[in-house]
């Protein structure tokens, strides 16, 4: 094992630095909003109210930028940080420590789709205003009929009268309402193979022809929605990057979003831990703490070991994206796995060890639970990168 490897969790000094300024940020601002988010996500019912309302959400970003802590992964040409990966995994890791749905800006990792792609005056139309956090994004690649399989959307893009027209529709694409433009995928030549026809736009919200004729309210913070493009017209200034030549910056992106969700489930573990951890101290049954009782022990011990693992695995990816390689998309479906299901049997045992309590609303616990079930299906499902890893390893073999 290379000297990088070995020593990936010895985070340098000045990562260490940032991640304990987002620590105290953590602490500070966002936990004592942990009441309220439990108690707007259990009253929106069928709704899409914001959990963390937008002045409290514009607040905290002021905030955050006043210490430094914006454009953590924006090229410093951008006006960012220009600091990698493996401080971004430091930051959301931090971030998770608590439920309340905060995001650094930029606010997804469209930043890495829109950075190699936007040319002209799109890097100031879009690129620029997102990278700053003054515009937000979403990514519009899921159809009814095209989930996993991003190969099968339907979503046509056709050259008439010197335009782009877009005809079809997205379905499950979050904040899609509240975004400032959609990066849609669409097929635009059926005669060539998927994945090389397959080219990316640049929607404005209010384009005529855009409309989102249904939400999802769904299990924990999240709520898409469903994007119809009905003859949308669309200049050449809104195609990004080249024609038929979307699938591989897709993939990168795809995967930096696998990173991230490893670092959120690395967080939330390390939440759910320390409770655990101060619940077996303090609570007594039977005459004796239950951190005398076996089971509980193991279940403390099993869940430290697990969210270790998974935070080697994730923050050598990171690592491996910092030194420029973007063939990861095996080492991203193993994160995206490894992670998801860590976090899963973490809460549940943490729910298990606070008993009733566990599942009320008086902890978080029980939101955490809800929302992890998400994440083993969002971005791919875990069966799916099941089948990615085992087909590299079936065509490649095991590389050292």
């Amino acid at each position: 094992m290379n000297e990088s490897a070995m020593n990936i969790l010895e985070l340098p000094p000045d990562v260490r630095m940032i991640r304990d300024v987002v620590n105290r940020f953590v602490n500070a601002e966002l936990k004592p909003l942990e009441e309220l988010v439990l108690r707007r996500e259990s009253e929106r019912g069928m709704k899409d109210t914001p959990i963390l309302p937008p002045k409290i959400e514009s607040e905290l970003q002021k905030k955050a930028k006043d210490i430094g802590l914006w454009g953590i992964d924006v090229p410093a040409e951008y006006g960012g940080q220009d600091l990698g990966a493996v401080t971004k995994c430091a930051v959301i890791e931090q971030l998770k420590h608590t439920i309340v749905p905060f995001v650094l800006p930029p606010d997804s990792p469209n930043l890495y789709l829109l950075q190699p792609l936007c040319r002209g005056d799109q890097i100031e139309r879009y690129l620029l205003p997102y990278a700053r956090g003054e515009k937000k994004s979403c990514l519009a690649l899921t159809e009814p009929g095209a989930g996993s399989d991003a190969a099968a959307i339907k979503t046509r893009a056709e050259r008439r009268n010197g335009k782009w027209v877009l005809n079809g529709t997205k379905t499950f694409i979050s904040h899609a309402k509240h975004a400032d433009f959609i990066i849609v995928i669409a097929v635009s030549d059926s005669s060539k193979p998927a994945h090389s026809g397959m080219s990316a736009f640049l929607v404005d919200a209010g384009t005529p022809g855009l409309s989102f004729p249904s939400s999802y309210p769904m299990i924990g913070e999240y709520h898409p929605y469903e994007v119809r493009f009905d003859n949308v017209e669309l200049d050449d200034s809104h195609q990004l990057g080249e024609e038929g030549k979307a699938f591989a910056p897709l993939q990168t992106r795809l995967g930096i979003r696998r990173v991230e969700i490893g670092a959120r489930c690395i967080g939330l573990a390390t939440r759910c831990i320390e409770m655990m951890i101060e619940q077996a101290n303090l609570r007594s049954t039977f005459g004796a703490p239950l951190a005398s009782r076996q089971v509980v022990q193991w279940w403390i011990a099993d869940s430290w070991q697990e969210r270790e693992m998974v935070r080697l695995i994730t923050y050598q990816l990171a690592a491996k994206i910092d030194r420029g390689d973007r063939e990861i998309r095996t080492e991203a479906a193993m994160v995206k796995v490894q992670a998801t299901e860590m976090i899963t049997r973490v809460v549940d045992r943490a729910i298990q060890l606070f008993g009733g309590m566990g599942v009320s609303k008086e902890l978080p616990l029980e939101y955490i639970y809800r929302l992890v079930r998400v994440y083993r299906i969002v971005e791919g499902p875990s069966e799916i990168h099941r089948w990615v890893i085992a087909r590299d390893l079936l065509k490649n073999g095991l590389r050292e």
